[in-house]
């Protein structure tokens, strides 16, 4: 054979042999995850050949499955109250596939999980069909509720979450506007269109804002300045008076900042009293003094620059919440009043106000409470884990007490409930370049206490953007407060 062709009979082989390798690494090796993988038909088919599991809140279930007259298709998903728990169940459709907790409990509600192996094999024996386990969650219906009607009737873009500070169960997980999972669940060509449409809804529907939006907390972030400060040494007395002139001059700057209360009211005010008028001046000068390094070594305690989930692994993954690297003076002391660079989820806000009404121990969040079989056998129950100790106990006490007096005397009185002990922060933080073209963002956080033990803890996000609404009237008080208060009554009430 003459060198050409044992040139190309080596390379054919040699082809031969890496088609061969190929074949044997996907049947052996990538076997289980093509066969899992969301984009094969196969996969589809099965997820939808049975009734799924449903999703449970209160002990009912806020999902279904419909028989259809596809022969591929042969159910459907269907949701109960849909547009209110979609950011919790997110969507399982035939055309567009899973997220959030359809995804992440997918292999459990359509049966398919490795734990089912011998109950199918029993239903084959027995000539039953294959059936769906189920996901129980931590969800207060009526939290939930209060929640997403508090939203909704200020027809504003936002979000509520609502923790139990004690176990870091999600009691509400509510974002406004919304959708409903069941329009387009199916596989049709007009659905696909409804889906597309919500994709390009100006009003974003489809976005999860309690998980996945950040924006500047603004002077919510005020409580975790505070608990810094107090944890540092750099506050020892809340009621003794500071140094903290108004307006106060920016560091390496010609700007001053001022306060809505006025300067005679916020002048080297005390910190308690700067908490309850919302005086900017003591947390800006506040976070200079404690400096970046000490101002981000608190937050991330809290949870800032890490990854957290609403739930062990999978699609409940919120986006990172940040206190940023590498900051100026000026930019540190803006992060003390929560401006600046500084961005923040919901979540993260209502995990730093529960850890605080906790004593200072935050407790990762989780939105499951227990995964059952279709024979309601328990395949795993969660149970609470701490993140961390974000603060000592004596720090987060004082961070209450200057919480519970902005309650009761200050711009947080709108949350006030008979019989319990509220503490609260209001928020109003401004966004985009031209501050003034733009209109600010409103927040609200607060915990609930009741004398037998049980607590709650809210953190409310309100654009105003679609709401006719002037300028002076968008503040965290005016709008949060009550949607946080009718969320911790939902809670606490007997």
């Amino acid at each position: 054979m003459n060198r050409p062709l044992r040139h190309i009979a080596i390379f054919c082989g040699l082809l031969v042999l890496g088609l061969l390798l190929r074949v044997n690494w996907l049947q052996h090796v990538d076997r289980q995850e093509l066969a899992q993988h969301e984009k094969n038909a196969r996969v589809r088919f099965e997820r939808f050949a049975t009734p799924r599991g449903d999703i449970i809140v209160g002990g009912k279930a806020i999902t279904g499955s419909k028989e259809t007259e596809s022969r591929d298709y042969a159910f459907r998903r269907t949701y109960k109250d849909g547009p209110m728990y979609a950011p919790v169940t997110g969507y399982a459709s035939q055309a567009r596939g899973t997220s959030l907790l359809e995804r992440t409990y997918d292999s459990i509600l359509s049966g398919q999980d490795d734990r089912f192996a011998f109950r199918h094999a029993k239903d084959v024996l027995t000539g039953q069909p294959r059936r769906g386990g189920d996901v129980i969650t931590t969800i207060d219906a009526k939290a939930q509720k209060a929640a997403y009607k508090g939203l909704t009737d200020l027809g504003a873009r936002g979000a509520v979450v609502a923790l139990d500070p004690r176990t870091g169960k999600v009691l509400s997980l509510v974002s406004t506007p919304s959708y409903n999972p069941e329009v387009f669940a199916g596989i049709t060509f007009k659905e696909s269109e409804r889906f597309t449409a919500l994709e390009k809804k100006k009003g974003k529907p489809l976005a999860n804002r309690p998980l996945r939006e950040t924006y500047p907390p603004g002077s919510t972030f005020k409580i975790l300045t505070a608990a810094a400060a107090l944890e540092h040494g750099v506050v020892t007395d809340v009621d003794a008076r500071t140094d903290a002139v108004s307006p106060y001059p920016l560091p390496l700057s010609s700007d001053r900042i001022g306060s809505e209360a006025g300067d005679a009211v916020c002048s080297k005010a005390s910190m308690k009293t700067a908490m309850q008028y919302s005086c900017n001046n003591v947390f800006l000068d506040a976070a200079v003094e404690l400096g970046e390094d000490r101002m981000r070594e608190t937050a991330e305690k809290f949870g800032f620059n890490e990854d957290v989930y609403a739930d062990e692994f999978g699609d409940m993954l919120a986006t990172k919440s940040l206190y940023p690297p590498k900051l100026d003076k000026p930019g540190t002391a803006l992060t003390g009043m929560g401006q600046g660079s500084l961005t923040s989820t919901p979540m993260q806000m209502a995990m730093v106000t529960a850890a605080l009404a906790n004593d200072g121990k935050l407790m990762q969040p989780y939105i499951v409470d227990e995964l059952r079989g279709p024979d309601l056998s328990t395949l795993e129950k969660n149970e609470p884990m701490e993140m961390s100790q974000a603060v000592s106990p004596e720090t987060a006490e004082k961070v209450q007490e200057m919480m519970e007096h902005t309650a009761k005397e200050g711009s947080a009185q709108r949350a006030l409930i008979d019989g319990v002990t509220v503490g609260g922060k209001t928020g109003t933080a401004q966004r985009g370049v031209n501050v003034r073209d733009e209109v600010p963002y409103g927040w609200f956080v607060s915990y609930g206490k009741k004398d037998d033990g049980r607590s709650v803890a809210v953190a409310v996000f309100i654009d105003p953007t679609d709401m006719d609404i002037s300028r002076s009237d968008i503040s965290g008080g005016r709008l949060g407060a009550p949607i946080a208060k009718s969320v911790m009554q939902a809670v606490l009430g007997d």
